[in-house]
């Protein structure tokens, strides 16, 4: 698989050069500054591109180009939105870029509770707790029936069966002991450091964030993951003819984590989420970003066989794991760990397309990567490790396929 690296621009610490340097070949990266729902012009697609050229890479995949709420949740001006984001594809493919990543989830992209949560070995890692989840959901965000969604809500072991757990004593227990300043942390943990560069909806300096994030709930009042289902069928239907017309493959990422929250719809979360949407838009530009940690957060997902069920209709790939504990809460793993297996997830790839462009995703924090400055789970020596672990395994994957490997940057 292309090894490419997930890049926020000009302004990210991490620069090309430093890629370049670890074998990274392509570039996955956005036109972070062009505000939500505004046309990617030709022009600062290109430049960005000839940049990226510049140190000796290319841009493989767009990850994202944003489709806005109003898409999501079919607002009136969903048409005029649609067609800003046609637009920004034949700007794209005019320049040759060919592959979107993005998302389908309402309001919240990824969550997690904890960006530092300490390893055995000193590392940090990225760590979702379902009560402190539930906690901001009914304490912090005060949303209008959330104590009686999580009293229903059923958590599952790492054997993928409920483990009986009450989160609802658990979220008691935890609010005796949360302080001003506790809270506050859990709001930046959920809505503003794992969110403002990926959505833009949130940002640090927000006076107000949770009730912009009240706001944006409220859009989606009424909304079921029926009429959800059938929003995105709106969308993919709409975009599939300039799919075809400039050869864009578009790759929706599984919703993260892989299951309801908030009292929102999500509706990429498992096999038969991921059988819907590939039938209801039956076109091979119309596919899936496998990311192998979203779903395996999940523990009623088995990793391997949804990779061996839609390896044909996958046209990236996020390679990370996750550990699911025997009380349902997950945490991001070792590369070479978790419930993934990456190493069988390799061969699967690399059997169905080894050109398929592909990232290490949610790398460790360590060796002082949290005191410079970098995107939540986005680390450089934590995804440089997980980088040379993978590389390893593509490797010996390669050998035993007889397969070329070859290292970038370095002679045969």
């Amino acid at each position: 698989m292309e090894r490419t690296w997930r890049w926020f621009g000009k302004n990210d610490r991490i620069t090309l050069a430093m890629l370049k340097q670890i074998g990274v070949e392509g570039i996955v990266t956005a036109l972070h500054d062009v505000p939500l729902g505004e046309v990617w012009t030709r022009e600062k697609i290109h430049e960005l591109k000839t940049y990226i050229e510049g140190c000796g890479l290319r841009w493989s995949v767009v990850e994202s180009l944003p489709v806005t709420e109003t898409i999501k949740y079919a607002g009136p001006d969903r048409d005029q939105q649609i067609e800003v984001y046609k637009e920004s594809m034949r700007n794209l493919a005019a320049e040759g870029i060919h592959t979107i990543c993005y998302n389908f989830m309402p309001v919240l992209d990824w969550a997690r509770t904890d960006l530092l949560h300490a390893n055995p070995n000193g590392t940090s890692n990225l760590y979702f707790s379902i009560p402190e989840f539930a906690y901001f959901d009914i304490h912090i965000l005060k949303r209008a029936g959330a104590r009686e969604s999580w009293a229903d809500f059923k958590t599952l072991g790492p054997d993928g069966k409920p483990n009986g757990r009450n989160i609802l004593k658990e979220v008691d227990e935890l609010a005796k002991n949360m302080t001003p300043e506790k809270d506050h942390a859990l709001i930046e943990n959920i809505v503003i450091k794992t969110q403002g560069f990926v959505s833009g909806n949130f940002k640090e300096g927000d006076e107000h964030p949770v009730e912009l994030f009240r706001e944006l709930l409220q859009l989606y009042r009424g909304i079921t993951r029926d009429q959800l289902h059938e929003n995105m069928k709106y969308f993919l239907e709409a975009i599939m003819p300039v799919c075809r017309e400039c050869d864009m493959y578009m790759c929706v990422h599984p919703d993260d984590p892989p299951f309801q929250i908030l009292g929102l719809p999500r509706i990429v979360t498992c096999d038969d989420d991921i059988n819907w949407f590939l039938q209801a838009v039956p076109d091979k530009h119309n596919g899936l970003t496998f990311c192998a940690g979203s779903l395996s957060a999940g523990a009623h997902n088995n990793v391997v066989e949804l990779a061996r069920k839609y390896a044909s209709r996958t046209w990236f790939v996020h390679l990370r794991s996750c550990h699911v504990f025997p009380n349902g809460d997950f945490t991001e793993a070792s590369h070479l760990g978790g419930r993934a297996d990456l190493i069988e997830l390799a061969r699967i790839f690399e059997r169905t397309n080894p050109a398929l462009p592909m990232r290490v995703d949610h790398g460790m924090t360590m060796l002082g990567d949290e005191a410079r400055g970098y995107n939540a789970g986005y680390s450089f020596l934590g995804r440089m490790l997980a980088l040379g672990q993978v590389q390893g395994i593509l490797a010996t994957v390669d050998r035993e396929l007889g397969i070329a490997y070859k290292q970038p940057g370095f002679f045969d």
